[in-house]
């Protein structure tokens, strides 16, 4: 079983399920406290090498990120392997990973 599935089987059994929308609106909140523990530790940027963030965070918002991929019916893994793909063309192309939007 891969973690989207161990994700979408712990929902079901704790009746957990929510719409979509509730789902990337969680994610966010996730993702932002994770910000905010990086933020902290590293006094706002001021001293990078203090970033800190929390395993249990990180956790959290891979959680969430896998409970909104199931609930919009996309294949976390697959979405991974084409987001991989992506990359690899663009340093292909130009040398460089990142967007050039």
């Amino acid at each position: 079983m891969d973690a989207q599935d161990r994700v979408a089987a712990f929902v079901e059994a704790n009746d957990m399920d929510a719409d979509p929308a509730y789902r990337v609106l969680d994610l966010a909140a996730e993702v932002g406290e994770i910000a905010a523990d990086a933020a902290k530790s590293s006094e706002y940027g001021a001293s990078p090498d203090e970033l800190t963030v929390s395993e249990d965070e990180l956790g959290d918002a891979l959680f969430s990120l896998l409970a909104t991929a199931d609930a919009l019916d996309i294949d976390a893994e697959a979405a991974l392997a084409e987001s991989l793909a992506k990359y690899e063309r663009r340093l292909d192309e130009s040398g460089d990973a990142g967007s050039s939007e």
